[in-house]
C-alpha cells in the first residue's frame, strides 16, 4: 500500500508524461484538492483547461463536469477517473423529458443549469452557473422562462427575475438536506457567525443566509468580509480551501450530511490507474457537442455585472 505521498509523487509524474492537467472540483477529497493544478467549479476549470496547452484533462469531478470538458476541448482526451462518479441532480431529467417539457410550452426558452448532462444541454436555448443564473434569466428576450434542474435555483432566481418562470421539480439531494432547524442551531452556537448558503439549497434555508452565492462566491465572500466565523451551507469539501485561504477564520458547518458521495469516491489511487491505463475517456458525440457549445456560448456572451 502505497502512502498519499507516494501516490502524489507518482500522480505529478504521470501529468507530466501525459502532457496532462489535473482538474479538481470544490467538493473532492481534501488531498485531490491539494495535488491538483485547477481546483474550483465545474465551468471554470472546463474553460481553464480549454485554454491550457495540455493534451489531456483528468477531471476530478462527476460526470457532467468531465462532459463539459470535452465540449469545450473536442482536441482533447478527458478522463474521469471514477466513470461511477454521476450527479444525482443532473440524472432526475432526460434529453426525452426536457422534450416532452417543451412540447408543453412551445417558443418558451430553456435555461440549463451547468448541472446537467450534454444531451440535456444540447436541447437548452442558454445555460447557466449558480453564479450568473440571474444574469442569464434576465438576458433570455422572452417574458418566459423554463429552467431545469434544480427547482432550488429557480426558486431563488424567480425572486428577482422579472420574468414568467417554470421549472423542473429536481434538486440536489445533499444541499436540499440541510434543514432550517439545523442552521439555526448553528446560529445560536456561534454568536455573530454569518451563514452563507448556495442557491441549491431550500427557499427556507436560504431565508436565513446572510449571503447567498456559488462556490466560486463563498472563497471571495470569506476573504473581503470581517467576520471571523462563518457557517458554510454547502458541501464539506469546500472546507479545504477556505480554511487554507483564511487561517485566522472559523468555518463551521451546520450539518453532518452536507456531503456528497459521488464526489468523495475519487481517490489518488483512482487518478493513478486512469492515467497510466489512459482509461475512462469521457466523449460527446458531435451532434450533442455541438449544440450543447452552442448553449453554453450563449450564456458567455451574456454581459457581466
Amino acid at each position: 500500500m502505497k502512502t498519499t505521498e507516494e501516490l502524489k509523487k507518482e500522480v505529478r509524474a504521470l501529468l507530466k508524461e501525459r502532457r496532462a492537467i489535473m482538474l479538481a472540483h470544490n467538493y473532492q477529497r481534501d488531498e485531490v484538492q491539494e495535488i491538483a493544478d485547477l481546483t474550483g467549479d465545474s465551468l471554470g476549470l472546463s474553460r481553464a483547461a480549454a485554454e491550457s496547452d495540455a493534451e489531456v484533462i483528468v477531471f476530478c469531478g462527476v460526470h457532467f463536469m468531465a462532459e463539459s470538458a470535452a465540449i469545450l476541448s473536442p482536441q482533447k482526451k478527458v478522463i474521469l477517473p471514477r466513470m461511477d462518479a454521476g450527479c444525482p441532480m443532473a440524472d432526475m431529467i432526460t434529453a426525452e423529458d426536457l422534450a416532452r417539457e417543451k412540447e408543453k410550452r412551445p417558443g418558451v426558452p430553456v435555461v440549463a443549469y451547468v448541472n446537467t448532462t450534454a444531451a440535456v444541454k444540447a436541447l437548452s436555448d442558454i445555460c447557466c452557473t449558480s453564479a450568473n443564473a440571474v444574469r442569464v434569466v434576465e438576458s433570455v428576450e422572452s417574458e418566459s422562462v423554463y429552467m431545469v434542474p434544480d427547482r432550488n435555483l429557480a426558486h431563488y432566481v424567480s425572486r428577482t427575475a422579472k420574468k414568467r418562470m417554470e421549472w423542473w421539480d429536481g434538486f440536489c439531494p445533499t444541499h436540499d438536506r440541510l434543514t432550517t432547524d439545523e442552521v439555526i442551531k448553528a446560529k445560536e452556537e456561534n454568536p455573530g457567525a454569518l451563514f452563507v448558503c448556495h442557491p441549491e439549497c431550500r427557499p427556507e434555508v436560504v431565508d436565513l443566509a446572510d449571503h447567498v452565492c456559488s462556490t466560486s462566491g463563498m472563497y471571495s465572500f470569506a476573504r473581503e468580509t470581517d467576520a471571523k466565523t462563518l457557517i458554510i451551507g454547502t458541501e464539506m469539501g469546500i472546507l479545504w480551501r477556505l480554511k487554507k485561504e483564511n487561517p485566522e477564520k472559523r468555518f463551521i458547518l451546520p450539518s453532518r450530511s452536507l456531503i456528497c458521495p459521488n464526489m468523495k469516491l475519487t481517490t489518488l489511487e483512482d487518478v493513478v490507474e486512469s492515467l497510466r491505463e489512459m482509461k475512462n475517456i469521457v466523449e460527446v458525440p458531435a451532434e450533442i457537442r455541438d449544440a450543447a457549445k452552442s448553449a453554453l456560448d450563449r450564456m458567455l456572451e451574456v454581459p457581466r455585472d
